[in-house]
């Protein structure tokens, strides 16, 4: 059973091109963190002291974005990057960014953080990415 975590806070760094996202309660909650790095998005997602870092092609990320549909029961519908470092994406019937970002060791496991963006952050991801929604 996956175990989403919600992510509803958001920062938008425009001096460095860079978006946070981060849960209103303190403590070890996971981070999100995308930075614009010329046709490459550099994403850290983070929990306490483990982090997953993707670095997916901006034009590859943004079209998987734009065509998300929201499917009943399917957690996730659309990755970018390859078979052994991925973002999956989903949405959810009320508007929820589902995000897991996956590293792949071999057919005997992986590593992911399971997390789910508010609508609203959804909303600023999409806005930063230039992506209408």
């Amino acid at each position: 059973m996956r175990n989403f975590q919600p992510l509803d806070q958001v920062l938008v760094d425009t001096e460095t091109e860079t978006i946070h996202f981060g849960h209103t309660a303190s403590g070890s909650e996971p981070i999100l963190i995308l930075h614009r790095e010329g046709p490459y998005v550099a994403i850290s997602a983070s929990f306490g002291p483990l982090e997953i870092a993707l670095r997916p092609r901006y034009d590859d990320l943004t079209r998987a974005l734009s065509k998300l549909p929201a499917v009943e029961g399917l957690h996730v519908s659309r990755q970018v990057g390859t078979s052994q470092a991925y973002l999956a994406m989903g949405t959810t019937m009320d508007g929820a960014l589902l995000l897991r970002p996956t590293i792949v060791a071999d057919a005997t496991g992986h590593l992911n953080l399971n997390l789910s963006l508010a609508p609203d952050a959804r909303k600023a991801l999409y806005d930063w990415l230039k992506i209408a929604l």
